[in-house]
């Protein structure tokens, strides 16, 4: 029996503008529908999830915004679509449940990054809360004090 190629593990793609933006509530891990040719260009690391969201869509929950570009060997016969809606994988009674926090006010269902997870792509996807201007101000603000703390230790250990 041929042994299965093994897929590099952690993170595939990170959507690192998400948690500037938004306060996770809740944090979900579903599976995702893709084709032969998409799954062969995340193995080459041809993701990008910036700007990826999920909506809600007859009770299914798609990915929009996750761009998954095309390798050169792509086939001939297929014709890829780099930025198309995928759908993801997840329990009704979980998607129910989102469906009614999604539906109260400043909640929005945001794509946080994609992984391995025993040989499949997965998609981690977060219930939040979208972050005003003030909030954005403080975490630059924590993110350049805690840069300047670790510049003064750097110095004080040499």
């Amino acid at each position: 029996m041929a042994k299965p190629k093994s897929d590099p593990p952690g993170r595939i793609a990170e959507n690192k503008k998400a948690s500037f933006n938004y306060f996770f509530e809740e944090r979900y891990e579903c599976g995702m529908v893709l084709e032969g040719w998409e799954v062969k260009a995340v193995r080459n690391g041809k993701v990008q999830l910036t700007d990826g969201y999920v909506i809600i869509k007859n009770g299914e929950l798609f990915v929009m915004g996750c761009q998954i570009n095309p390798l050169k060997t792509a086939s001939t016969h297929v014709h890829p679509d780099a930025v198309r809606s995928r759908k993801l994988l997840m329990h009704k009674d979980e998607i129910r449940r989102l469906v009614g926090k999604v539906e109260q006010k400043g909640y929005t269902l945001v794509a946080i990054n994609l992984h391995w997870k025993s040989g499949r792509v997965k998609c981690e996807i977060a219930l939040a809360k979208g972050k005003g201007e003030h909030d954005k101000r403080n975490t630059v603000a924590e993110r350049e004090g805690k840069r300047e703390v670790e510049r003064a230790m750097k110095v004080n250990n040499r």
